[in-house]
């Protein structure tokens, strides 16, 4: 009996079928396509908790997205394996034509790409790759000397310089949704045959609002108050194409969102033009600073009982949600890497266990940012004050109160370090490791 004659597109981070750059190509082809995802346990078999959120999450919009194909005629075919594996089992059923998808830049993704490629190329079936994640990829942003940015301000710059209409263009299938493969539903594997527990996941809606995008400027720093699009989560597995993102910001002149935008594809260039930045300091230097990395203040960060109110409702936040505002963000790293002098490597992985819209290389960068070790750092003297950023960005306590009830009474800890302190602490550990590797005078 002969195997049915697909192309397949495989869906990864770009749960979507609307402005799909890879899966438009794939159905402009000439074979009927069968759309595939993979629950990679090269990724999962790493997570050290089988109650994850974010599985959770992907596993609620694989199925959005396979009951969606159902209004053509198809339906979204669902594996569990390594995805060497899953195509091992797919030349076997299936003739396949060509596997097609979108770029994806971390590490892990690069070599699992070539790996598969090389893989189907062994089998005489083509790997097509397509831009899909980002606006402009790393090569494509240099400057004049033709290397990469290091500094987002001048990036920023020649990113909007060279922004086009055709870059943000929208991307339909509708011309071509008959191209699906035509097949009853397959089965999706629930979360305990992936190995995982369902738990309940609180996701805010995506919010492109005029209100929203253009308040964002003024009111994006206060963490009481619901003032951001939520965008971070649906961008990062793909549910909003980042180019209906850029076309909103445009269309509402939201300049100051589009900027958080443009800093994303920063980090994505650096992680993608200097690798080292996942193990080491981006400015080798800083590799140098001896870190006191007390388990114990550590302990009591991550469980937000520092006694420094505003990091304590961030990690709080954190734990219970998966979600923590941008500036806290700023704050707790600022207090983990600054005032406890816990190397900055710590904090980016419980933020890569925690968060809902982890991404490596923002996570990294902003790690790196707030540590004062990475591309385009604050200077390492200049210290986030937890206190003064309470009074200014949470000024009447609101969202305090709302992750820490028993503020005020004897149940909670005071201070695990006094801010001045524990400052020149920081400021003395910084200098002797630029002293140390010549990068500073005496």
């Amino acid at each position: 009996m002969a195997k049915p004659s697909v192309n397949i597109f495989w869906f990864r981070r770009d749960l979507r079928l609307d402005d799909n750059r890879g899966l438009q190509a794939a159905l402009r082809a000439e074979r009927p396509v069968l759309p595939l995802f993979i629950f990679d346990r090269n990724i999962l078999d790493r997570l050290e908790s089988r109650v994850d959120r974010r599985v959770v999450l992907i596993h609620r919009w694989v199925e959005e997205l396979s009951t969606a194909l159902r209004e053509y005629g198809s339906s979204l075919l669902v594996e569990h394996g390594t995805p060497l594996e899953v195509f091992n089992r797919l030349v076997e059923h299936f003739d396949i034509g060509a596997v097609y998808t979108n770029r994806d830049y971390e590490p892990y993704a690069r070599q699992r790409d070539q790996q598969v490629a090389d893989f189907l190329h062994e089998h005489g079936i083509g790997f097509y790759t397509f831009k899909d994640q980002c606006i402009f990829e790393e090569q494509e942003i240099l400057k004049p000397d033709g290397t990469p940015y290091t500094v987002y301000t001048p990036y920023s710059k020649a990113w909007r310089a060279k922004l086009s209409a055709a870059d943000y263009a929208e991307c339909s299938i509708d011309p071509y949704c008959t191209n699906f493969w035509k097949t009853s539903p397959f089965l999706l594997p629930s979360l305990e045959q992936i190995g995982f527990h369902d738990v309940p996941v609180e996701l805010a809606p995506l919010d492109l609002s005029e209100e929203t995008l253009r308040r964002y400027k003024q009111q994006r720093d206060y963490p009481a108050l619901d003032a951001t699009s939520h965008a971070s989560v649906y961008l990062r597995f793909g549910k909003v194409s980042v180019r209906a993102l850029v076309r909103r910001a445009l269309e509402l002149d939201a300049d100051a969102w589009l900027g958080e935008l443009i800093w994303r594809e920063f980090f994505m260039m650096i992680l993608a033009n200097f690798p080292h930045v996942v193990e080491r300091s981006f400015h080798p230097a800083y590799d140098a600073i001896v870190w006191r990395n007390d388990e114990n203040d550590f302990r009591r960060w991550c469980e937000g009982r520092t006694g420094y109110p505003l990091v304590d409702a961030g990690m709080r936040q954190l734990n219970a949600t998966g979600h923590l505002h941008n500036r806290v963000r700023m704050v707790v790293a600022s207090f983990l890497t600054k005032d406890l002098l816990i190397d900055w490597r710590w904090g980016e992985a419980y933020f890569a266990e925690k968060l809902l819209d982890y991404e490596l290389s923002s996570n990294n960068g902003n790690w790196q940012w707030a540590a004062g070790t990475g591309c385009d750092a604050a200077p390492y003297f200049r210290i986030f004050n937890p206190l003064l950023q309470q009074e200014k960005f949470d000024p009447h306590g609101d969202y305090i109160r709302r992750w820490i009830p028993e503020l005020g009474t004897p149940d909670y800890p005071p201070p695990i370090v006094e801010h001045t302190t524990a400052k020149e602490r920081a400021v003395a550990a910084y200098r002797h490791a630029l002293i140390a590797t010549g990068k500073i005078l005496r």
